[in-house]
């Protein structure tokens, strides 16, 4: 079903549910009021039949038929009464039984199958009793007429009623419509913001599909350079790979051949680093923020140092967690240790042997934060800015590496809302500042 034709149906039952329940209003006020009015007017009519009988009765002692003047007249009805046991006066359409009792006053009776509405009352002098009764089903009928005569001009307008709304729905919709072919029409690669004119009502919904396609656009980009990266990179050591193997292939001492093969298996060691990396920076564009929970920023770096410290003592690097409060953060702890090993291992990488790595955790103006600094070489300040770019390498380094490491580093603090901050004094060491 169309929303169209969903609104106009909603609508449409709407106004029948309203408009019915004020015709059964109206059906019960009507006939609540028309009961007072006919009561009151058997009431009177009862008094002026008390004014007038005794003038009746004395010309003729006979019992006496009243003539029907009126189409309602069949259904009202009226008998006088002599001693409340003779009947004297009567009209036509009156039973020859009493309407009711001795008692004056409103009452209801059934009569062969007739429900009768009656009104009885004495004269003064306590000799004629008139009884004056109409029947119960005209006042229905006329309720009904009434509620009928209400409703009849309101079904005959359902219809263009139905009408106006169909064409005002359609109207409504138009802006939904240009926006449906607005999307429709465009080109899958297509990621501009949309223009189109739409009310107010509409604007959130552009406003999320612009915001969309942006999200799109970019992370799009960000595929097609980390691919166009990623097969960059791995070219070389492949390369180096192929080399040395021809290298193996081609030498003519063991010694040469050994030294060939053992430059291969340090190039498929690059290799499968700088894979590792990629994967890692891969699996973090789609990392769920939902599952954030509390970790122990001090326990997951004792667990870190313990790990990458047989690497720290091959290359005589001295690893140290500084004494302090433990502090925790709203994280997701194996990123974390992620970005731990990351900054740990490129200090132990980059810092000659002899040096010291040391891990600081702490609170600076209430915020949480991790730092690691070395006391190696440093970097000058032009290398600063573009140590966290992706695949960049200082220049006169010899040390195998992926150039990854940064950007992972910038990414899981991304996640977890962090700063980054590197400093660095050339020839006295760099540190890096995680700001929670």
């Amino acid at each position: 079903m169309s929303l169209r034709q969903r609104l106009l149906l909603l609508v449409l039952a709407a106004v029948t549910l309203v408009w019915m329940g004020a015709a059964t209003f109206t059906y019960y006020d009507a006939q609540h009021e028309l009961n007072e009015v006919l009561d009151a007017h058997l009431e009177q009519s009862a008094t002026l039949l008390i004014a007038q009988s005794a003038h009746e009765l004395e010309d003729d002692d006979d019992e006496k038929h009243a003539p029907l003047l009126h189409k309602y007249s069949r259904r009202v009805a009226f008998q006088v009464w002599e001693e409340g046991s003779e009947l004297k006066l009567h009209s036509a359409n009156a039973p020859a039984v009493p309407f009711a009792g001795n008692e004056q006053g409103f009452s209801d009776s059934f009569i062969d199958g007739q429900h009768w509405r009656v009104f009885s009352k004495w004269d003064r002098s306590g000799e004629l009793l008139i009884h004056v009764a109409e029947l119960v089903e005209m006042r229905d009928e006329l309720a009904r007429d009434i509620t009928g005569r209400l409703l009849l001009p309101l079904l005959l307008t359902l219809p263009v009623l139905a009408g106006l709304l169909w064409w005002i729905v359609a109207v409504s919709l138009r802006p939904l419509v240009k926006l449906t072919q607005a999307v429709a029409s465009r080109q899958p690669d297509n990621l501009a913001p949309l223009t189109v004119v739409a009310p107010r009502e509409v604007m959130p919904l552009i406003e999320r599909l612009n915001h969309l396609f942006a999200r799109t656009s970019k992370l799009i980009e960000n595929e097609r350079r980390f691919t166009a990266d990623a097969a960059h990179e791995l070219r070389t050591p492949v390369a180096a790979i192929k080399a040395q193997v021809q290298v193996a292939q081609g030498a003519t001492t063991p010694l040469e051949r050994k030294r060939a093969l053992d430059n291969a298996i340090h190039g498929c060691n690059r290799a499968t680093h700088l894979i590792g990396q990629l994967l890692t920076l891969a699996r973090l564009e789609h990392a769920d923020t939902q599952l954030l929970q509390d970790c122990s920023l001090r326990s997951l770096a004792a667990s870190v140092i313990a790990d990458i410290a047989p690497q720290a003592v091959e290359s005589g690097i001295q690893l140290a967690l500084l004494e302090g409060d433990d502090i925790h953060v709203r994280g997701l702890p194996a990123l974390l240790q992620v970005l731990l090993r990351n900054l740990l291992d490129n200090a132990v990488r980059y810092t000659p042997a002899g040096t010291q790595v040391q891990v600081t955790i702490g609170q600076q103006a209430g915020k949480p934060f991790l730092q690691v600094s070395d006391d190696g070489q440093g970097l000058p300040a032009a290398e600063l800015a573009k140590i966290s770019q992706r695949f960049y390498r200082a220049l006169g380094t010899s040390v195998s590496g992926s150039g990854l490491g940064l950007s992972i580093v910038q990414r899981i603090a991304e996640i977890h809302q962090a700063q980054v901050q590197v400093t660095s004094v050339e020839g006295q060491g760099l540190g890096v500042v995680v700001t929670f």
